[in-house]
């Protein structure tokens, strides 16, 4: 494992135990170059999964980017991380249940969607604004107006 601070890769694992999901393994390393502590996490990961983008290119699969989306429409929300690493991993097993290689981002971007539908509506509609790439106040407006006939919305993507 490559250093985050000094780059070396010599680094030691000083603690390993299971994430608060159960889904992964929690590794605290030391760097034995700067003595820098950092963590890591491992994952099962099913299938390789690929990002067909609306041009057609096509990437590999990014939790992390996934994940950021997240903290990005949640920035300065009151919504416990538990919850958002819940749904992360919920949204990636449905992906990989779907028994396809390649996901568009399309679907990807729906079961964020969702998926902050169901924790945050200040998050959701920061999302839906860039994904959706409103223009004009009316845009918010609608999107306001469709939140407030909902209700309430379950947990359906956490696990």
């Amino acid at each position: 494992m490559r250093c985050p601070y000094c780059g070396s890769n010599e680094t030691q694992v000083k603690d390993s135990r299971p994430s608060e999901d159960g889904a992964a393994i929690r590794r605290r390393r030391a760097c034995l170059d700067c003595a820098g502590r950092f963590t890591t996490f491992e994952r099962i990961q099913m299938r390789e999964l690929s990002v067909v983008k609306s041009s057609g290119r096509r990437v590999p699969f990014d939790r992390d980017k996934l994940m950021r989306s997240f903290q990005i429409a949640l920035r300065k929300r009151q919504v416990e991380p538990d919850r958002v690493e819940r749904m992360v991993s919920g949204i990636v097993r449905r992906l990989e249940a779907m028994g396809e290689n390649d996901v568009t981002s399309k679907t990807i971007g729906t079961l964020v969607m969702e998926g902050l539908r169901t924790l945050d509506d200040v998050a959701y509609v920061r999302y839906a604004s860039v994904y959706k790439n409103f223009r004009e106040a009316k845009d918010f407006e609608a999107l306001l107006g469709e939140l407030s006939g909902d209700g309430e919305h379950p947990d359906a993507l956490e696990e």
